[in-house]
């Protein structure tokens, strides 16, 4: 007797979020994820968490974990935020009382007032994230994951939290940091991972990561934008040149125009074997076009030790556009720097050559920490990253210095 079989039809298609992924995060790592939207970076995360399970494979965490995910992931809507903050603690193993000594730090580092007694659901995105944050990091965790969750919070908030996502660092949390900020991952990864569609595209060292994913973002961005203009111009030689690239960490870049060299002198043309607080240096760069280029563009990126963009500049930037390029011209550019007071660390420069404006271009060529120095130490303290140029009144009224000087 043969049996019928009713609805044996497939009305689906099986897609994975991720493949063949496979990690390992040591205790007290800060291990970070990158790529681009619908990748699989919260997806990881949440597996992490247990909000999901592998469909094959495992997954094995050693130690307390507190999650800052999506928005309001955790929180009972209807429930008033003093309420989820207990909830939070109970599901974690807190009782009452344990929960009450922690409730005065979360309420303070929140700083959402009278809304603690209101329901979740009355929060605004940015509400929900300062209490989100405030208990994930007041419940002593072991595992602390953070996703995207921080970008929507304000320029206030997010600079406490990160100030915070160090500490925690320092204090030998595990942290899984996402983000699309890749200044904050290179200033807390120890390793990165870059996934692209559900599967791992690299992982390793956070510079070396971050570097790749960022030189892909750039070729994507020049195929996006299409083919460049070619026009003829007259020939520009430069009167002086400076050869020799004394570091490549890692270079990428169209190849339409290429960085000869990179040099770091002081007012009286000698090479710069440190940085002055407070001095004058002059960054060199010549650049040479291998195939005409329209709208150059030539600047530098200037690094702190952690591997994070402190500041930078470009000559579109700084009002001193460059005239069209032909194959084989070559031009050399001076950028002169008054250097703040900084504390004493290891600065590098990264030059780049690139063609279009500031909003569209495209990379020709760009060199990671071309350009090693260490910055002397000051002979007045630093407090923080530097000293800004300050001026003291006492007993003054706001506008009298003006007038008087």
């Amino acid at each position: 007797m043969e049996l019928a079989t009713f609805n044996s039809r497939k009305f689906h298609t099986d897609f994975w979020a991720l493949r063949d992924v496979s990690f390992e995060v040591e205790r007290g790592e800060t291990f970070c994820v990158v790529g681009e939207n619908g990748c699989g970076k919260s997806t990881v995360l949440q597996m992490c968490a247990g909000i999901l399970a592998p469909s094959s494979g495992h997954i094995a965490t050693h130690g307390r974990i507190a999650a800052l995910l999506e928005l309001g992931s955790g929180f009972n809507p209807e429930f008033s935020g003093r309420d989820n903050v207990y909830l939070n603690g109970a599901i974690l193993g807190f009782s009452e009382k344990e929960m009450d000594r922690r409730y005065a730090d979360i309420e303070a580092f929140a700083e959402i007032g009278d809304f603690i007694n209101q329901p979740v659901k009355t929060y605004s995105s940015g509400m929900s994230v300062r209490l989100a944050f405030a208990v994930a990091i007041h419940v002593d965790p072991e595992i602390l994951l953070v996703d995207e969750a921080l970008a929507v919070g304000d320029v206030y908030f997010r600079q406490r939290c990160m100030r915070k996502v160090h500490e925690l660092k320092q204090r030998g949390i595990t942290i899984l940091f996402v983000s699309h900020a890749t200044g904050d991952v290179k200033a807390l990864g120890d390793r990165a991972m870059w996934l692209e569609r559900g599967s791992i595209r690299a992982i390793g060292k956070t510079d070396h990561v971050v570097n790749q994913y960022l030189a892909a973002m750039s070729a994507k961005d020049r195929a996006y934008q299409g083919q460049e203009i070619v026009i003829d111009r007259e020939r520009v030689q430069p009167e002086e040149i400076v050869y020799g690239i004394p570091n490549i960490d890692h270079r990428f870049g169209d190849g339409k125009a290429e960085i000869l060299g990179i040099a770091v002198v002081r007012p009286d043309g000698s090479r710069a074997a440190t940085l002055e607080p407070g001095g004058t240096a002059i960054v060199r760069i010549s650049v040479k076009a291998k195939a005409n280029v329209d709208s150059p563009i030539v600047g530098f990126m200037f690094r702190n030790h952690l591997g994070v963009d402190f500041a930078g500049t470009n000559t579109t930037r700084e009002r001193a556009d460059l005239p069209p390029m032909m194959i084989g011209d070559i031009c050399t550019v001076d950028f002169y720097l008054d250097l703040p007071q900084l504390y004493a660390s290891t600065f590098s420069f990264s030059p780049a050559v690139a063609n279009g404006t500031l909003e569209h271009y495209s990379t020709c060529d760009w060199i990671d920490n071309a350009v090693v120095l260490h910055m002397d130490k000051s002979e007045d303290p630093i407090y923080g990253q530097l000293h800004l140029p300050c001026r003291v009144a006492v007993n003054q009224k706001i506008g009298e210095g003006a007038l008087a000087q």
